[in-house]
């Protein structure tokens, strides 16, 4: 190896595995990208599916909530208004006539089978969030409810802290919510939100308002670090060529 080679050794194995770094966050922006646009197919196939009875309490430990993820299930029980719980959010692009900052309106609803389930009953504007003043005739009787399924949501640490004694909180996250209200008994691995000719004759909570809006930018992150990779090699391999070109006195 002549002295040249030698000087550039440290450099090109520096430069080889930053760029291969950079394609490995490439590739995996990449595989992003796959699970984005299964996730987007499925948010607008599932929802105009043909509507199912949710399965009974007993099959829930074995249920794939990913599976069910965006289908539209049909549920029979009655609502538990006295351990309702408000979750913080901002609807900017409202399906129906309300959004801005508000709740939504997360009501156990207990199945005959012995079972409950966390039902988003639809959104309600700051202000107008708490029972007495929605203006609704709560629906107290057993009844019948349609609406599309939801995974838990985990409770990230960035949130602001829960208040239960007020009944508010900032995730969508079943045991929590569960443990706050006092909500016994099986508790489904899942949320239902309510579709939109569930929303009651005062008009709150406004149901309907499910997020199938995802961005996807993925492919413009793989392009920019394989970009960066493809430039970082060009400099590299134009310094080198200059470097290798010069005379020894040169590069003295």
């Amino acid at each position: 190896m002549t002295g040249q080679w030698r000087g550039l050794l440290f450099g090109t194995l520096v430069v080889l595995a930053a760029a291969a770094i950079l394609v490995s966050l490439g590739n995996w922006q990449l595989r992003r990208l796959a699970w984005k646009e299964d996730l987007i197919a499925r948010v607008a196939e599932r929802p105009s599916g043909p509507v199912a009875d949710l399965p009974p309490t007993s099959a829930w430990p074995d249920f794939d909530v990913d599976d069910g993820e965006y289908r539209p299930y049909r549920l029979s029980g009655r609502y538990l208004h006295g351990k309702e719980a408000l979750v913080f959010t901002s609807l900017p692009n409202p399906k129906g006539r309300v959004g801005g900052p508000g709740y939504w309106v997360m009501t156990p609803f207990a199945l005959a089978d012995g079972g409950t389930v966390l039902v988003n009953r639809g959104f309600a504007p700051q202000g107008r969030h708490r029972q007495e003043d929605r203006g609704e005739a709560l629906q107290r009787e057993r009844t019948t409810v349609t609406g599309l399924m939801r995974p838990d949501e985990p409770r990230r640490s960035f949130l602001p802290q829960d208040r239960p004694a007020e009944g508010i909180f900032f995730a969508r996250n079943v045991a929590g919510i569960a443990a706050a209200r006092d909500v016994s008994g099986p508790i489904a691995p899942f949320t239902i939100d309510l579709l939109a000719a569930e929303t009651p004759p005062g008009g709150l909570p406004q149901a309907g308002e499910t997020r199938m809006v995802f961005t996807n930018n993925h492919l413009q992150y793989a392009i920019t670090w394989y970009g960066l990779a493809a430039a970082l090699l060009g400099v590299f391999a134009s310094f080198a060529w200059t470097r290798l070109r010069r005379s020894p006195r040169q590069r003295a």
